[in-house]
């Protein structure tokens, strides 16, 4: 094998092509809403995790369980890097008629690209919070929330931090 790229063989790669069946595929008896996505700090030093919390609340008649998912995406980056990555996700049980809020941490690490080394890298990112993947095609309505947050400092390997 002399081509190691992962581009057209895993759906992280795969361009404006969707998977037959992405991650969190599936239906529920009850219906979910997502709001209030804050990321703090928005704008965090290059070695820094990242806090998310967002709400989630059970709109329909039924008790039912959510898997709610974070991608991350780099909105420009020095190598080629996934279009999204799941960086988080968490099995929820919530009440008919309640809500629940979620905080979750994204480390440094999650941000790193491979350059012949783990490197992490300044920049703007944009996460994604939500029942299903960015822009995935459901049956079910579902809103995926995003909001975007900046690393400042100079690029250097993971291991330094």
């Amino acid at each position: 094998i002399e081509n190691y790229t992962m581009e057209g063989r895993t759906y992280r790669y795969y361009g404006q092509e969707a998977p037959l069946y992405p991650f969190g595929y599936g239906l529920s008896y009850t219906t979910f809403q997502y709001r209030d996505l804050v990321l703090s700090p928005p704008a965090l030093p290059i070695c820094a995790n990242l806090s998310v919390s967002v709400v989630l609340e059970n709109m329909g008649q039924r008790d039912g369980e959510e898997v709610v998912q974070l991608y991350l995406r780099w909105e420009q980056s020095s190598v080629p890097v996934p279009r999204w990555q799941l960086v988080a996700f968490r099995r929820v049980a919530v009440p008919a008629g309640r809500e629940t809020k979620l905080s979750f941490q994204v480390a440094a690490e999650q941000r790193a690209v491979w350059a012949q080394d783990w490197r992490l890298e300044p920049g703007t990112f944009t996460l994604f919070a939500g029942g299903q993947q960015p822009g995935q095609q459901t049956r079910a309505p579902s809103v995926v929330l995003s909001a975007r947050f900046t690393v400042s400092g100079t690029a250097r390997p993971l291991r330094v931090c």
